[in-house]
């Protein structure tokens, strides 16, 4: 329970602080001059060559065709790993190996039904598309029927709280469309998914219905991870389609009772063991210095996983690759890895924190691309003001590609443990206005996947990781706070 709900702070935070379009970020000073102009042809021809003859698309597109659904401990997950571990060593990567992790095993089921019906028990004709949300209990096998009670706030569920008791509380609240940031829309609303059962439960109800965390009109449903407290009972939760959570609010606008029929067969088992993925361009200097490029493994058990995170993965096995193609060996080694379990428990990002803890202090940077493979705008980082700089001139030898945004903000949720050793973490910042149209939903497929701006991404991480791995000295690391 305690790793779902750091999971789930974690993925708030993120969302919350995305430092993407919304940011007023002041401009971090000039890093000295001519340290990294010396980069410029290396780094155009860098992007060039991924635009040119970039793989990472057509990588992607075997990777959902061989294991399009990768929820931890699933079949599909571990055909994805041993396909990875087959690609990077065919790729002629250095020093590949599975490293070991615990991960949840939850199971989606066959039925998910929910069902509006009158006040006299006879189905309405509404269709209300659903998936339950990760980690979700299941229902008795008949269903459960109860009124509905619909709230779009905590204070309004708090307002209405003696109205609870026995009913499924259904929470409409929309991202707000208002947000040039879709991640800051979807961080003021997921609140309602992971806490919507908790705060449900507490009041007496029986369900919690929750609309998708989409920026879209349309009948896909979106999953996502909720949480449980173990001090209260654990209710079901589902998540309707945009346009589902419309037509119910319809209904119950005309004051009219309305009950709904909640049917799901999710079911929980023991925890297995799964694996991070992980090969390597050593450096040629100092090997044992260390700049992580990775992504999350994991991916829903609907859609391909294409956007989130299979094209992140992809990305970083591209940056490996594409570097070893154009014989470029940095100072330091780039290490990419393929992390299991973000989606419910951030189990690989802690495994791997936790089994290379003792080499923290000679890892340089880490950079995490999860944010989808649409056109890539830039960077964001929690970096220092000094190693700020750095990076802020790197991305500026991209400007002719159209990236070059290198704001303050978060890197990753995988890559996030290593911030407590002072590792300044980067992540890929691409356009977002369409991620969340596609985010933990049938949707997220390798057609809704540009070759070419997948690639682009690619070539953008290639080049930074290069010129970090490269420079005569490590980035400044960050200023940890003992406290």
């Amino acid at each position: 329970m305690k790793t779902l709900l750091f999971h789930l702070w974690l993925a708030h935070a993120w969302c919350a602080n995305p430092g993407t379009f919304d940011d007023q970020a002041q401009p971090p000073p000039p890093a000295e001059e001519g340290r990294v102009e010396s980069y410029r042809e290396v780094v155009q021809r860098i992007l060039k060559t991924s635009l040119r003859e970039g793989q990472a698309y057509s990588r992607l597109a075997r990777l959902c065709e061989v294991a399009p659904h990768r929820l931890s401990g699933s079949p599909g997950a571990e055909k994805a790993i041993q396909w990875m571990k087959q690609e990077m060593e065919s790729a002629g990567f250095e020093n590949v190996r599975l490293e070991s992790c615990q991960v949840p095993h939850w199971v989606r089921g066959s039925v998910e039904e929910l069902v509006a019906l009158g006040e006299d028990g006879k189905p309405l004709g509404v269709s209300l598309p659903i998936l339950a949300l990760g980690g979700s209990v299941p229902t008795a096998e008949a269903g459960l029927v109860a009124e509905v009670l619909e709230v779009k706030s905590w204070e309004e569920l708090e307002a209405r709280k003696d109205e609870v008791p026995g009913r499924i509380v259904f929470y409409n609240r929309p991202m707000e469309q208002g947000h040039f940031s879709t991640f800051r829309a979807y961080g003021g609303a997921v609140d309602q998914r992971s806490r919507g059962a908790i705060e449900a439960a507490k009041l007496g109800g029986v369900a919690a219905v929750v609309r998708s965390m989409s920026t879209r009109l349309d009948d896909f449903p979106h999953t996502g991870s909720m949480a449980y407290d173990d001090d209260v009972e654990r209710i079901p939760g589902a998540a309707v389609s945009t346009l589902g959570a419309d037509r119910l609010s319809r209904l119950l606008a005309t004051g009219k009772p309305v009950k709904l029929r909640l049917k799901l067969s999710c079911e929980w088992f023991e925890e297995k063991e799964s694996f991070n993925v992980i090969g390597e361009l050593v450096g040629r200097e100092h090997p044992e210095q260390v700049v992580v490029v990775g992504g999350h493994f994991d991916a829903w058990d609907v859609g391909h996983g294409a956007h989130d995170d299979g094209g992140g993965c992809i990305q970083s096995f591209e940056v490996v690759r594409l570097l070893s193609s154009l014989d470029l060996k940095p100072r330091r080694t780039i290490r990419a890895v393929m992390f299991m379990n973000e989606e419910n428990g951030v189990r690989g990002g802690r495994a791997y924190h936790h089994q290379h803890f003792e080499e923290m202090d000679q890892h340089v940077m880490a950079l995490e691309s999860d944010r989808g493979s649409f056109v890539p705008r830039g960077f964001t980082s929690d970096a220092n003001p000094e190693a700020m700089a750095v990076l802020q001139e790197i991305v500026g030898l991209m400007e002719e590609a159209g990236i070059h945004l290198m704001n303050p903000g978060y890197g990753g949720v995988d890559i996030s443990p290593m911030r407590a050793n002072g590792v300044v973490t980067v992540g890929l910042l691409p356009d977002s206005q369409r991620y969340f149209d596609l985010h933990h939903s049938a949707r997220d497929t390798i057609d809704q996947v540009s070759p070419r701006e997948i690639n682009l991404g690619a070539g953008a991480m290639a080049a930074l990781c290069y010129v970090v791995a490269d420079l005569p000295e490590t980035l400044r690391r960050n200023v940890v706070d003992e406290e």
